[in-house]
């Protein structure tokens, strides 16, 4: 089977599920936003957290995508940075008990850390300490995290260093690879919209994207938006949560319907895990609509637990799903 490396930010999830949204307003974080923070603020908000009402697990977008292709059967390896502490050792050793090869670059400043709050209805609002996994630069790449592997999963989070991402992006094309970009967050791609549009037509070969990112990248809504994605790149997928999503590549988009009968209990890793599903099934040489449906069926099997972790039952039903698409 092909191989797939992910590049990101390599944090640390620190999960709680609110009992109201007061906190968020008490706190100023917009609902359903991911808001960086400093190493301060990350501390007072924990310290809101209810001690018994937390899950430590690790995370960071494409470190969740690559998870999950990894309990899929997919060889894997994951580039990151966390500091030399506990944190760190955690995300290390969790990061190969789930049969990733890490390749992570250690530092003395603290490891990132995302505080998840999840809201009564299920969408979650993140608080990000980047920590160490900022300090990652364009000097810590080297060719060799790259040799090997078909694609490069890389995550919209990184593009708080312009540098380091394409330069991931140019090693990876040396490599011969080619490249999936997840886009991340709306806030994220309206702040670096001139440099992600630049980077998506020279390097880009996937785009994933939630609503609010397409229509952030496009200017116009999802309906539209897959169009003038799959102009500048081969596959443009919009991810419409409930309502499924919308799959184009070589003229032609099909429409994937969501999972049935699924109670969301929290979204984080949803689009993640959507991604795991889909880069899955395009490895594996699926059509484009079995690799939305592959990808639907594990985005929505992870909405119905906390946090972007499930276990090897889950695992299972999912695989025996996908056996059946």
């Amino acid at each position: 089977m092909k191989k797939i490396v992910g590049l990101g930010n390599a944090l640390t999830d620190v999960l709680t599920v609110l009992k109201s949204d007061d906190l968020l307003a008490e706190l100023s974080l917009p609902k359903g936003s991911m808001q960086l923070v400093g190493r301060e603020v990350s501390e007072s908000i924990s310290a809101n957290i209810e001690e018994g009402n937390r899950y430590l697990v690790t995370g960071g977008s494409a470190s969740n995508t690559i998870t999950g292709l990894a309990r899929l059967g997919v060889p894997v390896g994951f580039v990151g940075k966390v500091g030399s502490d506990e944190i760190g050792d955690f995300f290390i050793s969790d990061t190969e008990k789930n049969g990733i090869k890490p390749m992570l670059i250690r530092s003395q400043i603290p490891s990132g850390i995302c505080v998840s709050l999840v809201s009564p209805d299920g969408e979650r609002t993140m608080a990000t300490y980047l920590g160490a996994a900022c300090e990652m630069r364009a000097e810590d790449l080297k060719a060799e995290m790259f040799s090997g592997y078909d694609y490069c999963h890389i995550e919209g989070y990184l593009v708080q260093s312009h540098e380091l991402i394409e330069q991931a992006m140019r090693l990876a094309k040396q490599a011969g690879a080619k490249i999936s970009l997840d886009l991340a967050s709306y806030n994220v791609v309206e702040e670096n919209l001139d440099f992600l549009q630049r980077i998506a037509r020279e390097y880009v070969d996937v785009i994933f994207a939630n609503e609010e990112e397409a229509k952030a990248f496009t200017g116009v809504e999802a309906a539209e938006a897959v169009h003038e994605i799959a102009e500048i790149c081969e596959i443009a997928v919009v991810k419409l949560g409930a309502k499924g999503a919308l799959v184009k590549k070589d003229g032609v988009c099909v429409e994937v319907a969501s999972l049935p009968g699924v109670k969301c209990v929290d979204t984080t890793g949803a689009g993640d895990l959507f991604a795991s599903g889909f880069l899955y099934g395009l490895v594996s040489g699926r059509t484009m609509e079995e690799c939305g449906k592959i990808g639907s069926v594990v985005g929505g099997n992870v909405v119905q637990v906390v946090g972007p972790k499930m276990d090897n039952e889950r695992w299972d039903a999912i695989r025996r799903k996908i056996d059946e698409i």
